[in-house]
């Protein structure tokens, strides 16, 4: 009878550890947007495994094989609530916190599910390395569980899908697409808000660019009498873009930029082109104009099209075949200012928004206003009082004299390079040009040369440099060692580089939060 209350409690307890040690995976598994394959590679690469619970459960199992059984049961009972106790809630202490939506709260209990009839089928076995396994196997049911879901959440999605798409076709805003592998928010963004200004114009908010994210802003958030609508659209795989497409039909569109941003993923750039150009495509089938920068030429894939439907692009850049020209280009304290020709007309265009890469942004969005009908003088006007984009290369003056440059979404080979000539360009007479960064993720092969390259730049450009995770990129930190020496600062994370910056950074000092890796990147399990 002693027996079946210990095994009981023993099972009791870890109900209690495995729905908050479960949490805490489908955090990881959240960021990595549910896909199983990235998930277990990343508990597999960060060795994200249970250590001391097991530890402790293996002397437990040793004192029951020494003394009385259910001396070793008992302890294990306890030992097991205790790290329940302890376990951290991601909702409250990460730094992108879980967020329970419904989906996960699915696969959450679908997973403590599981973890709970495994573990009370085998209860009466007895052995405590039943316990350990137990414990070891809670990212497997996290993956089982998101598996045995897909036909639930493809209902769900379905459904989701249809009540987003019906509701478009009734409210029939006319429709922009923006896709691009970096620049698409901000472009997003700067053109939301050219259009507002003139009339009823949705733009989804942030960086929500996924189907159901999509949907949800379609269903909840636009209004009965939107005129336009931006649609970002972000793809992970080829389909991605087309699937969008489906749900959102352009009848115009923007591709900001072709690029190693999702290298990882991708392999190669004539897979990003022929990805990123499925929201050409369906611009094709609507007869409309596609917005894009001259560089897109340089692809084989891309030219090819282009060529194909010449009469339906806008192609932005400084070459003389171009339909927009951009003629001189400046960055200043007060922003940028680009000077582009259309129709055989010089129009001065001006943002408070900093970065090399704007002057694109500002010409793409003037180039897709237009199409829509605005006059370049009312693009211009509507062009000065564009707010900052949060995240992206936010200027930010302190009231303690100094100025922090937040570009800390995310990162890539051209945005991080641009960053570096803001910080240059804002720096204060005497004040310290410092560096945050954790470099960039997703690069795939291309990960060391990128990064070498930009710690020969940084090298040039910063004074005191900071970097979290460095054992992620050694090349950037081998560039960097010679010329900076003992002003390269290596810190574990984010939360110690903050702690320097707070102690340190006086006024006039200028400070670039350069990218913010999510937690996959930076954290691995503990316990």
């Amino acid at each position: 009878m002693t027996t079946i209350i210990l095994l009981g409690l023993t099972w009791l307890a870890f109900l209690g550890f495995s729905f908050k040690r479960l949490m805490t995976y489908l955090h990881i598994f959240q960021q990595d947007d549910y896909d199983p394959k990235r998930f277990l590679l990343w508990v597999l690469q960060t060795m994200s495994f249970d250590r001391k619970l097991s530890l402790a459960l293996v002397c437990c199992w040793l004192l029951s094989t020494l003394t009385e059984p259910m001396i070793g049961l008992g302890l294990a009972a306890l030992l097991i609530a205790s790290f329940a106790w302890m376990e951290k809630d991601p909702r409250k202490t990460a730094k992108k916190p879980l967020i329970l939506t419904a989906r996960a709260r699915r696969i959450l209990f679908t997973a403590w599910g599981i973890a709970g009839t495994v573990t009370a089928a085998l209860i009466f076995i007895n052995v405590l390395p039943i316990w350990i396994l137990a414990v070891q196997a809670l990212p497997l049911f996290l993956v089982i569980a998101n598996i045995a879901l897909i036909p639930v959440e493809k209902h769900i999605q379905k459904g989701y899908w249809n009540e987003a798409h019906t509701r478009l076709l009734t409210i029939s805003p006319l429709v922009i697409g923006i896709t691009g592998s970096f620049g698409k928010t901000s472009v997003k963004h700067m053109l939301g808000h050219i259009l507002k200004t003139h009339t009823r114009t949705y733009y989804t908010q942030g960086s929500v660019n996924s189907p159901m994210g999509i949907s949800r802003a379609i269903r909840e958030e636009m209004p009965p009498d939107c005129r336009f609508f931006v649609s970002e659209m972000g793809a992970y795989r080829r389909g991605s873009i087309a699937h969008l497409c489906n749900l959102t039909p352009p009848k115009h569109g923007i591709i900001t930029a072709l690029g190693e941003a999702h290298f990882e993923r991708f392999k190669t750039l004539e897979t990003v082109a022929k990805a990123k150009f499925e929201l050409a495509e369906a611009v094709m089938k609507a007869d409309g104009k596609m917005v894009i920068p001259e560089s897109l030429l340089d692809l084989p894939y891309a030219a090819e099209f282009i060529q194909k439907h010449r009469a339906s692009f806008l192609i932005c850049g400084a070459g003389k075949e171009v339909d927009v020209q951009i003629s001189t280009s400046e960055q200043t304290a007060n922003g940028t200012g680009v000077t582009v020709i259309w129709q055989k007309k010089s129009y001065k265009l001006e943002a408070p928004l900093w970065g090399n890469h704007q002057t694109q942004n500002i010409v793409l969005s003037f180039a897709m206003s237009v199409n829509l009908g605005l006059s370049p003088e009312q693009v211009i006007i509507a062009l000065k009082s564009t707010p900052q984009t949060k995240h992206r290369l936010e200027v930010k003056p302190q009231q303690d004299g100094s100025i922090y440059i937040d570009d800390a979404y995310n990162s890539n080979p051209t945005g991080f390079a641009n960053a570096l000539d803001t910080l240059t360009l804002l720096c204060p007479k005497g004040g310290r040009r410092i560096l945050v960064t954790p470099g960039m993720a997703e690069l795939g092969k291309k990960h060391d040369e990128k990064h070498t390259a930009l710690g020969i730049k940084s090298a040039s450009q910063v004074d005191i440099a900071l970097v979290v995770k460095p054992e992620r990129i050694p090349t950037f930190v081998s560039a960097l060692a010679p010329v900076l020496g003992k002003n390269l600062l290596q810190f574990p994370n984010f939360t110690q580089a903050r702690k320097w910056l707070e102690t340190n950074v006086k006024d006039g000092d200028i400070v670039l939060i350069e990218n913010d890796l999510p937690d996959l990147y930076e954290k691995k399990r503990k316990n």
